[in-house]
C-alpha cells in the first residue's frame, strides 16, 4: 500500500496509509487530520489546501484552471500550493509529503 506524510504546523509528522484512487483530502479525513473540507471535495473552496513539499510538486498533475481559481481564496498559499481533493493517489505518488497550513479561509461559512 502507498504511503503518505502529512505534517502538521506545529512539525509532528503523521505517515498514513494512502489507498489508490483516494484523494489527499479523504486520505485525511480517514486518518483523523484537520484538514477541513468545507465543500466535500467538490472544487468549490480553498479550506483542503496543502503545501507539497518541493520535490513533489512536479510530480502531479497540472492543477486546473479552476483549482488555481479557488487557490487565489487559500490561506497562507504558497508556490506549491494545492487543493488536497484534486490530488489523487497514484502508484507515482507513493511517499508524497504535505503540509498542513496554520489556518484556512472558508467563504462557505
Amino acid at each position: 500500500m502507498p504511503k503518505m506524510t502529512f505534517l502538521e504546523p506545529n512539525g509532528t509528522r503523521h505517515e498514513v496509509d494512502a489507498p489508490l484512487g483516494l484523494s489527499v483530502l479523504e486520505i485525511a479525513h480517514k486518518n483523523g487530520l484537520d484538514l477541513e473540507g468545507a465543500c466535500e471535495g467538490s472544487l468549490a473552496c480553498s479550506t483542503c489546501h496543502v503545501i507539497v513539499e518541493p520535490q513533489w510538486f512536479d510530480v502531479l498533475n497540472e492543477a486546473s484552471e479552476d483549482e488555481e481559481d479557488m487557490l487565489d481564496l487559500a490561506f497562507g498559499l504558497t508556490k506549491t500550493s494545492r487543493l488536497g481533493c484534486q490530488i489523487i493517489m497514484t502508484e507515482e505518488l507513493d511517499g508524497l509529503t504535505v503540509r498542513l497550513p496554520g489556518g484556512s479561509n472558508n467563504a462557505l461559512r
